[in-house]
């Protein structure tokens, strides 16, 4: 927000320099983004009038004009083409200095003498405007400084407030931080009642009280909008960055910028009836006041009549009903909109507005009457005017309440490591606006008042202690407690482990949003309808995702479209997965994708691509950190975003824990990805849980190792074999290896040949050939009589 450091202090104006009073704003939280002149640098600058102007005998664009200055008269040849006799404008005398270095001397323009110059607004630097001589009201004094008459002695500051800070974003929220900072009294105008002259009025109708519980409305009949905006006011705006416009929708401006309560003027003419303030119905038209014709949604709210909408509350009026030249009658609106009802809905119309920025953040729900009633009076001096009464509709269980909140010394003490003075806490609360009552030893009871709508606990109240005490006074003490270390279970796996060992394996870690675009979620995950955000920041991030790949896939990619064609990634974070019962779930969620050669380009590597089972053999090196890397299964499974013949569901004592195959083809095409992409992801949760190690003692005695080669059905899976040797070698297998897989010539197209590996010892003694043939004997059996499996001949 800009505002005029003279408007300022007009309201509160502590004994401090620009500087000082600039610096302790920003150690206060309202940041300063700038400070800037008012105007240019400028003197010898005076108020003049055109007594005549004559056109120039050699220039067809030139005219010699007569300009007073309140005394002699100046002959000055000027080339605007709204030089005439009788209006008052900016006059650079001989001798007067534009900008840096630009001197005005005594000059002749085709042949005739010109002693000064004419200026136009920008050649003051008040403006950019520089189409013709910057007009001054017809009663500015000839011969005034034109830096005096103005008051262009003064600094325009921009302050950047945080979003909860909009009781700031007006000279009255500015004038309290100021007050309360130098134990100051703030000199607010009095704003009577206006009483009313007829009974003219409109109904109010509030068919969306939740969004609007307050609106406030009065007729104002036979204004003149010939009357021009007071200079004081215009100039006022100009230094807040708004133009002037008409004298209406100035005093509107103007009120907003003074007192933070944004109001807007109709038309009473092109009103049908009375004021309904409702929703928006789907597919309705509205033009407004810049010309754009929108087509309106359903979660709109809206000011309308009886016949169509008027207005987009809180954001802009419409063409059809705004103030123009040929007004004579006016319906003045106040009105206190939802914070909620407003957030983001100018955005989801490409549009911001001084007014949807304020209603965003918060406006005080208790100002609309007396912001109504400065506007009014303003209206009828400027443009005068026959106000009737005002109508308020009001929905009081609508309304925000407000806030009492208990401050303990206690807490002060311990949140600042300082003890605070009650004679400072009471006063730094009291000049915020605060009702501050003691309630018995060391605490308060805080009244909290309607425009401090971001203070609603306790540690808000210190915070403002702290504010305005000083950050930078507040004590610099190291904190001390009692700490014990937490015990840390062995059998847990810990992610930065698992994040390393992926790193050691080639990945680079990524981050993704947590929003994805809808349509993409749904690529990856079509059973489950997504959490959709209620204000999203762009359409393309829109829904809560349901898993970490459709971000990784992006990561991809991206990398490909800048020619990297191996890329190794993963990714720990939450996905979000609606529940039956409303519930959201926050899993916590490990994943990766792999694409590209199997190892680095190099000599010493072969330029393999990757495959399903190198992929695997990463997971496999996860699930086993924890010891436990036994007790997983990899299953074939169909997943909705994975190639049909290469999906494994990985499970642990029959529960899923994750996914991992090749992403399907046509979804690698829909994505423009190149080659074959691997990924998995696996819940965290359920793999941390690892298996406590137990020391056994080295056996002295000799390892017997025995092949077997098994012929097999082609759609059985190794490791229900590898599961059931297990069970029947008993304690003396030591090691169990499927070390290769053949399907081909000799073979029955429909079987396969596996190779497994089984190596016995015994803790105690040598094993015998009749023992060592009596395990092999009892495993064979149970592989024939379960799985149909032969010895390969």
């Amino acid at each position: 927000m800009k505002f005029s450091e003279q408007w300022l202090r007009t309201w509160v104006n502590p004994p401090v320099s620009s500087d000082e009073l600039v610096a302790r704003l920003s150690m206060t939280g309202l940041e300063v983004d700038s400070v800037t002149p008012a105007a240019g640098a400028f003197s010898g600058v005076v108020v003049g009038e055109i007594i005549s102007a004559e056109q120039h005998p050699d220039a067809d664009k030139l005219r010699v004009c007569q300009v007073s200055a309140g005394g002699e008269q100046h002959q000055v040849v000027c080339g605007a083409p709204n030089a005439r006799a009788g209006i008052k404008v900016p006059f650079a005398t001989v001798g007067a200095v534009l900008g840096e270095d630009f001197k005005i001397k005594k000059a002749k323009l085709r042949g005739v003498e010109s002693q000064g110059m004419l200026c136009s607004a920008a050649e003051l630097q008040l403006s950019d405007d520089h189409d013709g001589l910057y007009e001054l009201p017809a009663d500015a004094p000839a011969g005034q400084d034109l830096r005096e008459y103005l008051g262009l002695n003064d600094a325009i500051i921009e302050v950047d407030l945080t979003p909860n800070r909009g009781d700031c974003l007006s000279i009255a929220g500015l004038a309290r931080e100021v007050a309360a900072n130098y134990g100051e009294q703030v000199c607010r105008p009095t704003v009577p009642a206006v009483p009313a002259i007829n009974d003219e009025q409109r109904a109010v109708e509030l068919l969306a009280p939740q969004a609007c519980p307050r609106y406030i409305g009065r007729v104002i009949r036979n204004v003149d909008l010939s009357r021009p905006t007071p200079l004081w006011m215009v100039e006022r705006l100009r230094r807040s960055d708004i133009r002037s416009i008409d004298a209406v929708v100035d005093i509107t401006n103007y009120v907003m910028l003074e007192l933070g309560q944004p109001l807007h003027a109709f038309d009473l003419a092109e009103i049908r009836g009375g004021i309904r303030v409702r929703m928006a119905e789907e597919g309705e038209k509205l033009v407004l006041l810049d010309g754009q014709e929108i087509t309106l949604r359903a979660d709109t709210l809206v000011i309308a009549d009886h016949e169509r909408p008027l207005a987009m509350a809180g954001i802009m009026g419409g063409e059809h009903s705004g103030v123009s030249e040929k007004t004579t009658d006016l319906f003045l609106e106040s009105a206190f909109f939802d914070t909620i009802a407003i957030a983001g809905k100018a955005r989801g119309y490409s549009l911001h507005t001084d007014s949807s920025h304020r209603f965003e953040r918060g406006v005080d729900w208790q100002l609309q009457r007396e912001a109504a009633e400065r506007a009014t009076a303003l209206i009828l001096e400027i443009v005068g005017g026959e106000p009737g009464p005002i109508v308020e509709a009001v929905e009081q269980a609508q309304l925000p309440t407000l806030k009492h909140i208990t401050l303990r010394n206690e807490r002060i003490t311990q949140m600042l490591g300082m003890q605070m003075s009650d004679a400072d806490i009471t006063g730094y609360l009291t000049g915020l606006g605060l009702q501050i009552n003691a309630d018995g030893a060391e605490q308060w009871q805080i009244n909290v008042p309607s425009h401090r709508f971001d203070i609603s606990i306790e540690v808000d109240l210190i915070e403002e202690l702290a504010r305005l005490y000083g950050y930078n006074r507040l004590p610099v003490s190291a904190p001390t407690a009692a700490l014990t270390l937490t015990a840390k279970p062995e059998t847990r796996g810990e992610l930065p482990v698992l994040r390393r060992l992926l790193v050691a394996r080639g990945y680079h870690e990524a981050i993704t949003y947590s929003f994805v675009e809808p349509g993409l979620n749904k690529l990856f995950d079509p059973q489950i309808e997504p959490l959709a955000l209620a204000n999203p920041i762009s359409s393309d991030m829109a829904v809560m995702r349901t898993s970490l790949w459709p971000g990784l896939s992006k990561a991809v990619q991206y990398n490909q479209n800048r020619q990297q064609g191996r890329v190794r990634l993963f990714e720990s974070g939450l996905r979000f997965v609606p529940q039956a019962d409303g519930q959201l779930l926050q899993e916590p969620m490990l994943s990766g994708i792999a694409t590209g050669s199997r190892a680095p380009e190099g000599w010493a590597n072969s330029s393999d691509k990757l495959d399903f089972h190198d992929v695997k053999g990463d997971v496999e090196a996860l699930l086993g950190q924890g010891g436990a890397g036994d007790q997983y299964r990899f299953e074939p499974a169909e997943h909705p975003a994975l190639h049909p013949g290469q999906t494994a569901r990985i499970t642990r004592d029959g529960h899923t824990v994750g996914w991992l195959g090749a992403l399907h083809p046509q979804l690698a095409t829909e994505l423009d990805l190149q080659g074959a992409v691997f990924v998995f992801e696996l819940a965290l949760g359920k793999i941390i849980k690892g298996r406590l190690p137990r020391f056994a003692e080295l056996s002295r005695f000799p390892e017997v190792r025995r092949d077997i080669a098994l012929v097999v059905d082609k759609t059985m899976v190794a490791a229900d074999l590898l599961a059931d040797i297990q069970s029947n070698a008993g304690e003396a297998l030591k090691n169990l290896r499927l070390f290769d897989v053949y399907e081909g010539k000799g073979i029955d197209p429909h079987r396969k040949s596996l190779a497994i590996g089984l190596t016995l010892q015994h803790s105690s003694r040598t094993l015998t050939d009749d023992e060592v043939n009596a395990v092999m004997d009892k495993v064979l059996t149970s592989l024939e009589q379960r799985f149909n499996a032969t010895l390969r001949k």
